[in-house]
């Protein structure tokens, strides 16, 4: 039987594949195991970080309570719905936080002392697909084994798991008076303020939707607003950070400073410079850790990135006396190494970035208001700060193919990388890899001839396509 877990999740179309009564079994399970956790009365991955045993794990009626947020997707509310049925049935309470940023919830899980939180939300995903992930009581997403040991417990023939009754069934209690808090903390992150710095903000119609605005407005800067309605049949389309066209167009019209976009749970930004020029991941990385290696804030001058990212940024970092560390793709990977070797910087191309410190999981409007301090502190334009990187060409295929299983096994296809890797030699790299969370593989190839890797890459696609029986789709 295929896993429930993804790279980021339990993921599907809403009400076909993610069904809620399935929604109800894994917020059952999910629940129980948290609640046991808190209680330390079951085992949980002890090797990836120090466990908090002295954190308050319990709500008002002295039992383990499970915050949970969504964001704006039209089946959040089925699915929230059926996600807190199975919570409150095994005896855990929880605290409906409303719509809110999936960062937002690992922030007030510990702010708060839950035993655990939990998002409702398909990330950068289209409108008619949604989710279900986790995270433990000290706000980190769930470990593979983790997820594995609540995977198990969903798929059994016979549930176990607590009944109780009367008193000893779960609530659900209206959290949203918290938010605030999330909104403060964000708000202090811009130091001596934004002041004077005009803003484009595309909030994707999602969770940042209001938010952002707020919070920037709050810290002084001047906001211009797109698709900043919780409007979840709108969510992500042709808006947001994987279509930052618009917003790099609005910053020219406007001509302002900067723009920020996010993605739909907002764990994601993509900004664009005062020309309206995209600047991914990969840059405001080097920005970032740039600045902070010259202020002496970044621990071994080191960066955590993927295997995706752009050798550009090696190149800006090796060139200040920094160094990239690799990792696959996946900010779950980015994470375990940089808590592993005590680094406060690391993300992806995407702009899913994690600044430890600030948060313990990617923070799509925490990244951009430090993206905005560094503007405003060295009085630099983006345009400037991002010059930095000087990027290497990379082509992106997908090839959609429903049997993503047989491509470990396709000699042929290994052959066609292994004749793509010997033709870049040392001046480029590929990755061919399937899509943790669609029916998808991806295929990158990089280099400094665009046109060549180009050619290499859509070869490429055609080997994958007919060894998995699929088709390319774009590049």
């Amino acid at each position: 039987m295929p896993r429930l877990f993804g790279t980021d999740g339990v993921r599907g179309v809403a009400n076909e594949e993610l069904t809620p009564e399935q929604v109800f079994r894994i917020g059952r399970a999910g629940a129980a195991y948290l609640a046991a956790c808190a209680s330390g009365t079951d085992l949980r991955d002890r090797t990836r970080r120090p466990v908090r045993t002295s954190r308050k794990t319990t709500g008002r009626r002295g039992r383990p309570f499970l915050v949970l947020g969504r964001d704006t997707r039209l089946s959040g509310d089925l699915l929230s719905a059926a996600v807190t049925a199975g919570c409150c049935s095994v005896g855990v309470d929880i605290l409906d936080l409303g719509i809110l940023p999936t960062p937002g919830v690992a922030y007030l899980t510990r702010r708060l002392g839950a035993a655990g939180g939990i998002v409702v939300s398909a990330s950068h995903n289209p409108v008619n697909d949604n989710g279900i992930k986790f995270f433990d009581a000290d706000g980190y997403k769930l470990s593979p084994e983790a997820e594995a040991e609540i995977e198990a417990r969903v798929l059994a023939k016979r549930d176990r798991l607590p009944r109780p009754v009367g008193a000893g069934v779960g609530c659900r209690l209206d959290g949203r008076r918290h938010l605030r808090s999330y909104e403060d903390h964000l708000t202090g992150l811009a130091g001596r303020g934004l002041k004077g710095l005009k803003v484009v903000v595309d909030a994707a119609f999602g969770a940042a939707a209001g938010l952002a605005t707020r919070v920037l407005r709050r810290a002084g800067a001047e906001v211009v607003p797109m698709n900043d309605l919780p409007d979840g049949s709108r969510i992500n389309v042709e808006c947001g950070s994987t279509h930052p066209e618009e917003m790099n167009a609005r910053v020219r019209l406007e001509g302002a400073a900067v723009g920020l976009a996010f993605d739909g749970d907002a764990d994601r930004v993509i900004a664009s410079d005062e020309n309206g020029r995209t600047v991914d991941g990969d840059e405001m990385l080097a920005i970032l850790a740039l600045d902070m290696m010259e202020r002496d804030l970044l621990p071994g001058r080191t960066v955590v990135a993927t295997v995706m990212s752009n050798l550009g940024l090696d190149l800006a970092l090796r060139a200040a006396g920094g160094r990239v560390l690799r990792t696959p793709v996946g900010d779950r990977h980015v994470l375990e190494e940089m808590l592993r070797g005590g680094y406060l910087l690391g993300g992806e191309q995407s702009g899913h970035i994690i600044i430890l410190g600030q948060n313990t999981t990617g923070d799509g409007l925490g990244a951009g208001i430090s993206l905005l301090e560094v503007m405003v502190r060295s009085g630099r334009p983006l345009s400037t700060l991002a010059s930095k990187v000087q990027k290497l060409p990379q082509v992106l295929v997908n090839v959609r193919a429903e049997r993503k299983e047989k491509l470990e096994t396709s000699e042929k296809v290994a052959t066609a990388i292994e004749r793509v890797r010997e033709a870049l030699g040392h001046t480029g790299h590929v990755l061919v890899r399937p899509s943790g969370t669609e029916p998808v593989v991806r295929i990158m190839v990089e280099g400094r001839d665009e046109r060549r890797i180009r050619e290499m890459a859509r070869e490429l696609a055609g080997v994958v396509a007919a060894e998995l029986g699929g088709e390319v789709v774009d590049d």
